[in-house]
């Protein structure tokens, strides 16, 4: 069973765009899409300029798949899987996020 930590209402979150929360010691990049009424986790760190920045990243698709590029060096990452677009050899961790009751919650278990 899932460990689910609460982190804010979904009314806090800026739509279209991210904002970096500490869950269980891991800073935690969580995306709110509120056309699709989703949101994404995913680490914060960002492996090639190996500092915590992903949560400022710019959001869009690549055919399709949910992305955000990294606000330094512009690599993609999968919101789906956390896999770099440019760099297949280069994945980072993807958690599991929801809205329940219009409140965000995000597990890291695996």
């Amino acid at each position: 069973m899932s460990k689910w930590v609460d982190i804010c209402a979904v009314t806090d979150l800026p739509a279209d765009s991210g904002v970096c929360a500490l869950v269980e010691d891991k800073q935690v990049a969580i995306f709110y899409m509120p056309k699709d009424n989703a949101v994404f986790a995913i680490s914060n760190y960002d492996p090639f300029g190996k500092v915590h920045v992903l949560s400022r990243g710019l959001l869009g698709d690549i055919k399709g798949e949910p992305m955000v590029s990294s606000p330094l060096y512009k690599q993609h990452f999968s919101l789906l899987t956390g896999k770099c677009f440019e760099d297949e050899n280069v994945c980072i961790p993807v958690y599991a996020a929801r809205i329940k009751d219009n409140r965000v919650a995000v597990s890291l278990e695996e």
